[in-house]
């Protein structure tokens, strides 16, 4: 199983809102090349961020068999219990010790940090639908901006700023704020600049701040998955100026910065990408970009046919380009193509393999697809709002700006790749593939407008902990079943953090679920807003531990990669079906929410399961919902919506109308 759209802001309790920050997402921008001049310098908290706790062995077993337990008839949670026990005991209080002296040697680090890479590098699946999602952004406001060269115009240049700001150490540091009167303020921010680094962060710890990490922020720019056999490597180029351009499957590159590192001028990045969208050249009779959605163990083999070939320079110039931005030549028709298209298209217009591809559609409908092992959704979300905030509020052209006038076609270079036999059939195979893939995914999408955040709260309830519980009714309404679900939390509290599991299927979802959709005539309302309260509670309990380090999934990994590592027989727990069963996760959900975010998805992590990327708005909640074939994405989300009204009918004191099961 692995992990994907890994988005949830730290941390997050049941008072606490993914992704908000009471911070502004920018400073005022001036007509300078940067975003914002923070005086506090960019990574000025980086050398003194705590370190990620390893939790004690014993809590990591309890709480994995309180995960477990919604999922295992009594004989079966017995022998896991046993299991666990002479794990804790034996073999694993050995690698526990083990994990503890490793972790002492590694203090510039986590001790999650190598082994999820690895995780990530050595999986052999295709990035596509197996790990890379998408976040779409909202319209501009103004609509007339949201015309294709408008918008990829000022979107190209905001994203430039944000590079130059971040290398300049002038983008303000990522800070959650529990107390933003105290805290993000210019008198704290002058204060705190002149305490030195290996301390900065106790100073804003005082003032209730929390400092995140930002060392995956680096590998935004410049930077592409290089596969290898067995094991890919990530490729970082800080000293390229040129921007990758794909229209049509066609490869154009041009400089953004000049030799001195300034910005070139919007007019002229203008008239460059005017002049590709001028370009009436077709789509090549092998598209390249194919290549990047194949397994990686074949892509690594062609690509070093690909290099043989003559082709080494120009490949150079795709990996090192500052990112790559996708123009697309057709307007989105609904939500559910706009998710296709920004999850996948058709396969000939991205460079999946780019640490992040920018994509702007015919009517100016805008997304970030990001490759997923060199980072997670925090450091993806502060680049998205950036962005947003900036071409929307200070953009640099208009839409009655005309384009400078320049010599395009001495700027901008299109790529040219020498194809053997070999190659060619190769791109005809991976094509074949990635249609036979993609034509068995669905996606849906709902929005749920009797309520959201608001109404929520003043039930005294997480919102967070409904949208789950929400999620597990559905499944039992639809399957009959409580299954394996994994909701990502960000650990970016702590140095070189990933992420944690929440497990949100427990004993309570399970009680008040099976009350809700197989008796809920047995039980009173009152009865099912204590449960509903239950459930709320212990969801926020399992939120703060996740967010502190203290769930029990990377544990368990990072045991089990080191038993691998140190050449043990694996330990009997692991090979446990049901150890096997809560990481074959059914459920597969992430949430975000920011002003600049439209929606987000994902695909499923298991051919069996569902991939839920959700939203829950201040008076709404939106869900997209993947899945494919032998599930069936759009009677789930007809689930989803009933128990929702079930929930609200239950919080307003009404009876829950009955429906037959299965929708």
């Amino acid at each position: 199983m692995m992990p994907r759209l890994l988005l949830r802001a730290w941390p997050r309790g049941p008072a606490l809102v993914l992704g908000a920050s009471s911070r502004p997402i920018s400073a005022s921008s001036g007509p300078d090349e940067y975003l914002q001049h923070s005086i506090v310098p960019t990574m000025h908290y980086q050398d003194s961020l705590p370190r990620l706790p390893i939790p004690k062995l014993e809590d990591t077993m309890r709480r994995y068999l309180s995960a477990q337990k919604p999922l295992l008839g009594d004989s079966q949670f017995r022998k896991t219990e046993e299991f666990c026990k002479s794990f804790e005991n034996g073999i694993g209080k050995e690698l526990h010790e083990h994990l503890l002296a490793q972790d002492k040697q590694n203090k510039h680090t986590s001790y999650i940090s190598g082994p999820w890479f690895d995780m990530y590098l050595t999986a052999r699946d295709s990035v596509v639908l197996n790990f890379n999602p998408f976040m779409a952004f909202n319209p501009d406001p103004k609509s007339e901006y949201n015309d294709q060269l408008t918008r990829a115009t000022n979107m190209t240049v905001s994203a430039v700023r944000f590079l130059k700001t971040l290398r300049a150490g002038l983008l303000e540091p990522e800070v959650f704020h529990l107390n933003p009167a105290k805290s993000d303020t210019d008198a704290f921010k002058r204060l705190i600049r002149f305490v030195p680094s290996s301390l900065s962060w106790y100073g804003a710890y005082l003032v209730n701040a929390y400092p995140l990490d930002m060392s995956q922020y680096f590998r935004l720019f410049n930077s592409t998955r290089l596969p290898k056999l067995s094991r890919d490597e990530l490729f970082t180029d800080t000293k390229a100026r040129h921007l990758l351009v794909l229209r049509k499957g066609n490869f154009y590159v041009f400089d953004v910065l000049d030799r001195d590192g300034n910005i070139v001028s919007p007019s002229e990045i203008q008239a460059h990408l005017k002049y590709i969208l001028s370009d009436s050249s077709p789509v090549p009779e092998f598209p390249l970009a194919y290549l990047t959605s194949e397994n990686r163990d074949v892509w690594a083999e062609l690509r070093q046919k690909l290099v043989h070939g003559g082709n080494e320079e120009t490949l150079r110039k795709v990996d090192s380009a500052v990112f790559c931005l996708c123009l697309d030549d057709f307007p989105m028709k609904d939500v559910v193509h706009l998710s296709h298209s920004m999850l996948h298209g058709d396969g000939t217009n991205r460079w999946f393999d780019k640490s992040f591809n920018l994509i702007v559609a015919k009517d100016g409908t805008a997304a970030i697809h990001f490759e997923h092992a060199w980072g997670d959704g925090v450091a993806v979300l502060r680049f998205f709002n950036e962005v947003f905030k900036d071409s929307t509020q200070t953009p640099a052209i208009t839409p009655q700006s005309q384009p400078a006038a320049t010599d395009s076609s001495v700027s901008v270079q299109k790529l040219s790749f020498k194809l053997s036999d070999a190659l060619k059939a190769g791109i005809t195979t991976a094509k074949e593939k990635f249609d036979a893939t993609t034509k068995t995914l669905t996606i849906d999408s709902i929005q749920f407008h009797r309520g959201g955040k608001e109404f929520l709260k003043k039930q005294k309830l997480s919102p967070d902990a409904v949208a789950q519980l929400a999620f597990q009714m559905a499944f039992l309404r639809q399957y009959g079943q409580t299954v394996a679900t994994y909701e990502s939390c960000s650990t970016a509290a702590f140095k070189h953090g990933r992420t944690e599991t929440i497990r949100p299927a427990s004993i309570f979802t399970k009680r008040c679920s099976e009350a809700f959709v197989k008796e809920p005539s047995k039980h009173s309302v009152g009865e099912l807003q204590h449960m509903m309260a239950e459930c709320s509670r212990y969801h926020g309990q399992l939120t703060k531990e996740a967010a502190m380090g203290q769930g029990f999934d990377r544990h368990m990994f990072a045991l089990r990669y080191l038993a691998l590592a140190r050449g043990v027989t694996l330990p009997e727990l692991y090979l446990d079906p049901a150890y096997r069963q809560i990481n074959h996760n059914i459920l597969s959900t992430s949430t975000l929410s920011s002003p600049a975010v439209s929606l987000g998805g994902f695909a499923p992590v298991v051919p069996d399961g569902f991939g839920i990327a959700y939203m829950v708005h201040d008076d709404w909640i939106g869900c997209n919902v993947s899945s494919y074939t032998g599930r069936n994405a759009r009677e789930f989300l007809h689930c989803v919506q009933k128990c929702l009204e079930d929930m609200f009918d239950t919080l307003e004191g009404k009876a829950i109308k009955t429906e037959l099961l299965g929708g």
